[in-house]
């Protein structure tokens, strides 16, 4: 590549980092590490291919300048967790906002292909839920207890698996994003198509709002946060499809970084669908009105941390950053 190629590529990216070194910008410690690492690449490319030029020179500056600052501010605050979720988290997150909305269309159609599949065989629900679960589900109907399946294990015990399984699936989701990206929608693909049968199967046995008012209470968090995970599988995956001006291991790497903050950022709201599904779903007897206000509850909170108040944030920093 020649030298003025090279430099015209990578202007903006150099100029951001002065900017933030001379104190004109502001970004997270962690953007500023990668934005270290992206500088470094930089130089040792410009040193092999355009010795002793005046890009070198430039670009040993910004490193060396850098290198101080970078191990100041990446030193742990007493606060590093609370400011993770509450401001580099969500920064970060509003960037990968298309990719949210990919993983839930894509849950959301086989979600319907499971129901429509359901109600045009008579044998599909068997062969996505398996005839045990049928046949107990079929037996807790006749007896007048179709939620009956939450209160077959101690409440402890299933808050543990519960959870267990749920971030074992989030999981999954993310790292089949390595499959190119392929992997991770196959995640979703699955879990719709179960959820969607699944659903339907109630509502051929006329039960879709007393099997909904139940399995929502976690099931909205559960679903939203397995989505949440198809997210972040999709962040991975494209960072090996399409690594830009980066090497693909170097685009993996970042990729991979920024995939694996937003699981992190799941862990506390499984915590709380796996405690909803094991201490609070089973009380089948609550009232309309309170297994309402809990869904609705936990359907808002999960909406404004990771659509509006990303958002929000972000703007509230343009704006700081103007001023």
């Amino acid at each position: 590549m020649r030298e003025a190629s090279f430099v015209k590529r990578n202007k903006n990216k150099w100029l951001l980092f002065e900017d933030v070194l001379n104190k004109k910008e502001q970004v997270s410690p962690d953007k500023l590490s990668d934005l270290y690492i992206e500088i470094t690449d930089d130089l040792s490319y410009a040193k092999t291919f355009y010795t002793q030029s005046n890009t070198v020179v430039y670009l040993n500056s910004l490193a060396s300048k850098a290198h101080q600052k970078i191990y100041k501010t990446k030193k742990e605050s007493k606060n590093r967790l609370v400011d993770f979720f509450k401001t580099e988290f969500p920064l970060e997150f509003v960037k990968y906002h298309k990719q949210l909305l990919i993983a839930f269309i894509t849950f959301l159609f086989f979600a319907i292909v499971g129901a429509y599949s359901a109600a045009n065989n008579g044998d599909f629900v068997r062969l996505i839920m398996g005839d045990n679960y049928v046949n107990m589900t079929l037996e807790n109907i006749a007896s007048g207890d179709p939620m009956a399946v939450y209160k077959k294990m101690g409440e402890g015990n299933m808050f543990i698996l519960i959870t267990l399984n749920n971030i074992k699936v989030a999981m999954t989701a993310f790292v089949f994003g390595m499959l190119f990206s392929i992997g991770t929608l196959y995640v979703m693909m699955q879990n719709g198509v179960m959820l969607g049968s699944f659903l339907y199967f109630f509502y051929d046995k006329a039960l879709l709002w007393e099997s909904s008012r139940t399995i929502w209470i976690h099931g909205t968090i559960e679903i939203s946060v397995i989505i949440i995970a198809g997210c972040a599988g999709l962040v991975l995956g494209n960072g090996l499809l399409f690594p830009k001006t980066y090497s693909r291991l170097t685009s993996f790497k970042h990729s991979f970084k920024a995939g694996l903050k937003i699981m992190v950022s799941t862990i506390p709201f499984f915590i709380v669908a796996g405690f909803l599904e094991g201490f609070v779903t089973r009380q089948t007897q609550m009232p309309d009105w309170l297994a309402v206000f809990i869904i609705l509850t936990s359907f808002i909170i999960i909406i404004y941390y990771y659509i509006i108040y990303p958002i929000k944030l972000t703007k509230q920093q343009k704006i700081n950053g103007n001023k």
